[in-house]
């Protein structure tokens, strides 16, 4: 059985941080199934945490300043 999934959406200012409730700028779709959400200063406190439990990340960090989020490839 194969299971199909939809590119996720980008966020939204109704899009809040499961941590305080501010807006979140990241989406983790975790590898157990689910999402979490957290906005730029959660994202960068549970970092290493999010990347050892995430399947995918979508970072719209950018919006904060305008620039594109650094890679974290580099």
């Amino acid at each position: 059985m194969t299971t199909a999934v939809a590119p996720s959406s980008s966020l939204t200012a109704a899009d809040r941080c499961d941590r305080c409730g501010a807006q979140a700028y990241l989406r983790v779709e975790l590898q157990s199934g689910g999402e979490l959400l957290f906005c730029a200063h959660h994202a960068r406190e549970h970092g290493d945490k999010i990347k050892a439990m995430a399947a995918t990340v979508v970072d719209e960090t950018h919006k904060l300043t305008g620039t594109q989020a650094p890679s974290s490839d580099a």
